[in-house]
């Protein structure tokens, strides 16, 4: 199994020491990037890019809004986990929505933090009780109808497959052996799927099915 390369971007030197004793006792997660703040951490992209970012939302010279946007500008492989006290409904959803793969409190314990990691790592996203719950209410005061499967996005019946097991939090070897088809190729449906309903990333994907009631769940 590869390691993971994490990175951590926090302005408070206690926060972060404490994330860094956490993360010593996870086997296969390495912190190769460490930033005190999100210009200090876009710097130091140029040297080493990780697969895993924790950031915090609120720092002085860039927010993590901002780090979020660059980041899906810049380097669009890598995953984010907003990791902040902030768990304002509206918030998260924008937050998911600007491009971010997950969405944790800075008072989550260690066991959901690894969970997070590994989940965002492996499958491109991770989907707490937090951020469910801030979609569905999205889902509620938008008052979203229902759509007949697919008719808005030109899916291909082999897409909505995809998509279904993607939702159902399937990795793209798992989708791969179900379908019998090579991981390049699922990887190949995910881009495409990416590309037609106008998200970012995985965790876009999910919420855009939800949303839109493209497959049922």
């Amino acid at each position: 199994m590869d390691t993971i390369k994490l990175g951590l971007i926090d302005d408070h030197n206690l926060f972060r020491e404490g994330i860094k004793s956490l993360l010593l006792k996870m086997s296969g997660i390495s912190l190769v990037l460490e930033a005190v703040s999100g210009r200090d951490f876009l710097t130091k992209l140029s040297n080493i890019v990780p697969d895993v970012v924790l950031l915090d939302l609120e720092m002085e010279d860039i927010n993590g809004v901002e780090v979020t946007q660059k980041i899906q500008e810049l380097y669009p492989d890598l995953k984010i986990i907003i990791l902040t006290m902030h768990k304002e409904e509206r918030m998260i959803s924008y937050l998911m929505e600007l491009g971010a793969n997950g969405y944790l409190l800075k008072d989550t314990n260690q066991q959901e933090l690894e969970e997070a990691i590994r989940s965002t790592h492996q499958k491109g996203f991770y989907f707490n009780a937090l951020v469910s719950e801030a979609l569905l209410k999205g889902l509620k005061n938008k008052g979203a109808k229902p759509q007949i499967i697919g008719k808005n996005y030109q899916l291909t019946s082999r897409e909505l497959e995809v998509l279904e097991l993607i939702t159902m939090e399937y990795t793209t070897t798992e989708i791969a052996d179900k379908l019998f088809l090579s991981a390049r190729t699922i990887e190949g449906h995910r881009k495409n799927l990416i590309s037609k309903l106008g998200v970012k990333n995985t965790a876009g994907l999910i919420m855009k099915a939800v949303r839109d009631n493209i497959i049922s769940i």
